[in-house]
């Protein structure tokens, strides 16, 4: 039996490294094509003989990223911030309040998670243009906060079902602290393990979000990194060092932020999970 196991182990091993080097070829290739001289037509396969920062600077010009940056980055930040506050506090009360009401409260966030969002793409374009919101920073901000805040909830409650002892905020509540202040005093520090799970989450999902922004952001004011970034390849279809350069800078701030949270990021996902 043991001698199975440790075949099994060392065959997962290996699948798990297989699964791992077709997820870093695409990445192995952007870095080849991001650091080559433009005109370099070598093998995308083979790593640039000099290292050329040019690519960068000149897809940084002329796909004009720093306004797709600026406003990329108000709209993610802006959606986190509401996902992280309403999402916390909504699903404060549904795991704390076992009502009826709230249990079918809880059942129709869930419910939700499965319904594509491009299905309200029609009533919603509908309603931004009786608005007047369309090319506005504003719409991306609630649409984003509102496509995410149904996982936000459900990972939220289950990790304070889970990993959150009543007794904490019982012991806070006579000594005089109100509802509210319990919340953000005692309960909401002890959330860091999933709020950096949801951050993650919700930031990468907003950050790359393609299929609204392409509808509600037209305007090139307004354009979000992936509409900036898929009319410049348009653009330059055959210098696809310009392309990977400057689809390599718009990927760093994710993964930098990643990085710096991925200690919290499996612990909260895990505990979020759970009784859900």
């Amino acid at each position: 039996m043991d001698h199975i196991s440790t075949r099994a182990k060392w065959l997962l091993t290996g699948l798990a490294l297989i699964i791992t080097m077709f997820h870093l070829i695409p990445f192995y290739i952007l870095l080849t094509t991001a650091f080559k001289r433009p005109g370099d037509f070598s093998s995308k396969w083979l790593f640039p003989e000099y290292f050329s920062l040019e690519n960068f600077s000149l897809a940084w010009e002329q796909a004009n990223l720093a306004r797709a940056f600026v406003n990329t980055f108000v709209i993610t930040a802006s959606a986190a911030a509401i996902l992280i506050v309403f999402g916390s506090l909504a699903a404060y009360a549904l795991a704390r309040r076992q009502t009826k009401l709230n249990k079918y409260v809880y059942m129709l966030f869930v419910a939700v998670m499965v319904i594509p969002p491009l299905t309200a793409l029609v009533p919603l374009y509908q309603l931004v243009v009786d608005a007047g919101l369309m090319n506005t920073r504003f719409v991306a901000v609630l649409n984003n906060a509102a496509a995410f805040m149904p996982l936000t909830i459900f990972l939220y409650a289950g990790f304070i079902r889970s990993t959150i002892p009543k007794e904490l905020e019982e012991a806070a509540k006579m000594d005089g602290a109100s509802t509210i202040g319990v919340f953000f005093r005692i309960v909401f520090p002890l959330l860091k393990p999933i709020t950096a799970t949801v951050l993650i989450l919700s930031s990468v999902y907003i950050w790359n979000d393609y299929q609204f922004a392409i509808f509600f952001l037209q305007d090139s004011s307004v354009q979000t990194l992936t509409v900036a970034l898929s009319s410049f390849f348009g653009q330059n279809t055959s210098q696809l060092g310009l392309v990977g350069a400057a689809s390599l800078l718009a990927s760093l701030p994710m993964i930098i932020l990643f990085l710096f949270l991925q200690r919290f990021f499996i612990e909260g996902l895990a505990a979020g999970s759970v009784k859900g």
